[in-house]
């Protein structure tokens, strides 16, 4: 029975690709270009001016029917590496990710990324990668220690084994498609001028990952020590707190002297996170066109406005207030620079603070006035923030300022078991929330996708780690919204992720 089920896993991969290759196969034909799916050896710089048949063959990984069969290669792939590969070797490779988890910290703390980007298709060797970041990290210190570059072939040895760099020869190193994700588009000579405003301007991926491999990866030490203390019965509300030893929250955590550099990292790291989702799915994820000129939008806990801006961009008769912390609201504009200033001086975005765990007062939009009861409340990634009896209070506070008219939209994982869900029901018709599962009826893959959905369960223990809090199952969104007098009214997952979009009205 393995053999059986190795070559139907095989089967699916085979069929995947097919479904790839015909999209591009047809779109070549279409637009009388020669595209094909984007390689791992070749960088791809969003910051740079690429050609036509570049542009085209990136954008097409976002096509659905792509995308999809790209999540059945990685499931299957996954599923076959799970059955074939000697358990001892799995186990290292598990228990040992911390490993990868320094390696990347280092990666991105020395700006390999932006020197390799320098150094073109040839790559540079590990003594001259080691000679311009140290001479990067002695423009702001003159103390700084030289980064020995024996050690550094190492590092990037295990990373171009897992495909994040490549080897082109010994010890010269260069960028891959991974590894161009993670650039932040700065040159050398512009980080030994600032290297503080290095995030400034940029997609926030680099500082995602510089936020994750330091204070994530440090909150999990806490992980099993709490669970294993009882959670919230050892004096610390969550593993992040014990880990940190403080009794803070986490934001408020961000926001003491000595955090600055990571508060402002949070900020566009949380726009780095984008990426979880396509902006197509957050645009097309309401019926944001059948709202009214001028209806307002609250951006709860929206940080930085990333998510306003996108929408502001494709509907701009809505205007958008993206609300968060004072400290936070403070630096949002500016960590923009000049991009989107006439969003900001419109008034078409514009930013308010507010604590969404305190009741909600009026507050006035430039260009519309006061407004008691907006016509949205969105909350994208903030309720999988929260323990539930915080969930609860947030979400009591946006009903007491909603009207009879007044919408939610909640856009976060909607987790799915990794077994079938015979008993999944909805009791509203447009929806895809509750799932007996994402693959077809006797598919080979685990009915979650398994490696395709990892990132969803991953995000799920960060938030456990962070703030005791988690990404939810359909039953348990459905059961926490009624709790707080809303009920959903529509369900939409996002293509080729966990995300979902589950509009809730009042009841």
């Amino acid at each position: 029975m393995t053999i059986a089920a190795l070559r139907a896993l095989h089967a699916v991969i085979g069929s995947a690709i097919d479904e790839i290759e015909e999209v591009y196969q047809s779109q070549s034909s279409n637009i009388g270009l020669s595209l094909d799916y984007p390689s791992l050896d070749v960088p791809f710089y969003s910051t740079r001016t690429n050609t036509p048949e570049v542009e085209k063959s990136e954008e097409l990984r976002t096509e659905p029917t792509v995308f999809g069969a790209a999540n059945k290669i990685v499931a299957a792939c996954g599923q076959i590496t799970a059955t074939v590969h000697k358990p001892f070797f799995s186990l290292v490779e598990c228990v040992n990710g911390s490993n990868v988890i320094a390696c990347m910290q280092f990666l991105e703390a020395i700006h390999v990324v932006e020197i390799l980007r320098e150094a073109g298709p040839d790559g540079a060797s590990v003594k001259d990668i080691a000679s311009k970041a140290t001479e990067i990290r002695r423009s702001k210190d003159p103390k700084a220690a030289e980064i020995d570059s024996s050690k550094l072939s190492h590092v990037l040895r295990l990373l171009a084994t897992l495909h994040w760099v490549r080897e082109l020869r010994p010890d010269v190193f260069a960028n891959n498609r991974l590894s161009s994700f993670i650039d932040s588009g700065k040159s050398t000579e512009q980080l030994k001028v600032s290297v503080e405003t290095k995030y400034d301007e940029t997609d926030g991926v680099a500082a995602f990952v510089a936020m994750a491999t330091d204070e994530v990866a440090k909150i999990q030490t806490g992980l099993s020590p709490w669970l294993l203390g009882g959670g919230p019965a050892t004096g610390f509300a969550s593993p992040f707190n014990l880990a940190f030893n403080t009794q803070l929250k986490y934001y408020e955590w961000l926001e003491e002297p000595g955090n600055e550099s990571r508060l402002r990292r949070f900020g566009h790291s949380m726009n780095g996170t984008r990426y979880w989702e396509l902006a197509e799915n957050i645009i097309h994820g309401f019926t944001w066109d059948k709202l009214p000129k001028d209806a307002v939008v609250v951006d709860v806990g929206g940080g930085i406005g990333s998510v306003s801006v996108t929408l502001s961009e494709a509907y701009p008769h809505l205007r958008f207030v993206v609300e968060d912390r004072a400290p936070v609201v403070a630096v949002a504009p500016q960590s923009w620079g000049h991009r989107h200033a006439e969003l900001f001086s419109s008034g078409r975005v514009s930013f308010h603070a507010q604590d969404f765990l305190e009741p909600r007062q009026p507050f006035t939009v430039p260009g519309v006035g006061t407004v008691n009861e907006p016509h949205v409340f969105l909350l994208r990634a903030v309720l999988h923030n929260w323990p539930d009896e915080n969930v609860h209070e947030i979400l009591t506070h946006l009903r007491r300022a909603a009207g009879p008219h007044t919408r939610l939209l909640v856009v976060d994982n909607l987790l799915p078991y990794a077994c079938i869900d015979e008993d999944s029901e909805t009791s509203h018709g447009d929806s895809d929330g509750a799932v007996r599962s994402l693959v077809p009826d006797g598919s080979p893959l685990l009915p979650n996708l398994g490696r395709a959905s990892a990132n969803g369960y991953l995000l799920d223990i960060s938030m456990l780690g962070m703030m005791n809090a988690k990404e939810r199952t359909y039953r348990e969104m459905d059961a926490l919204l009624r709790s707080a007098g809303w009920q959903i009214s529509r369900v939409k997952r996002a293509v080729g992720s966990l995300w979902a979009y589950t509009a809730a009205e009042p009841i």
